[in-house]
């Protein structure tokens, strides 16, 4: 499933389509999670398509680091959580957007 997939198309005043804001799951710290030491190459979504298989899967990284805003980029050296519980956090992400 692809991140927008389960967010809701609105029409603006102006008769533009656009995806209603979604909202994104909590991601709780599981004893599962992998701790990653960043270096200067890593990239949100190159850490996705490695430890997910999915680059667009990096806005679960990004959520749970509190990073993103717009950037892929991560700082050399920090220590990221990266979640492994990705179906739970989908299948949360699918709930809190479902489309009415």
């Amino acid at each position: 499933m692809q991140r927008y997939d389960a967010v809701e198309i609105q029409t603006r005043w102006d008769g533009k389509r656009v995806y209603k804001t979604a909202d994104y799951p909590v991601i709780p710290v599981q004893d599962s999670d992998v701790l990653k030491v960043t270096n200067t190459e890593d990239c949100l979504d190159d850490l996705a398509y490695k430890y997910y298989g999915d680059p667009t899967l990096y806005w679960i990284i990004a959520r749970a680091n509190n990073l993103g805003k717009g950037r892929m980029s991560v700082p050399a050296g920090i220590t990221l959580r990266i979640p492994v519980d990705v179906n739970g956090i989908i299948s949360e992400f699918g709930r809190l957007n479902a489309v009415q």
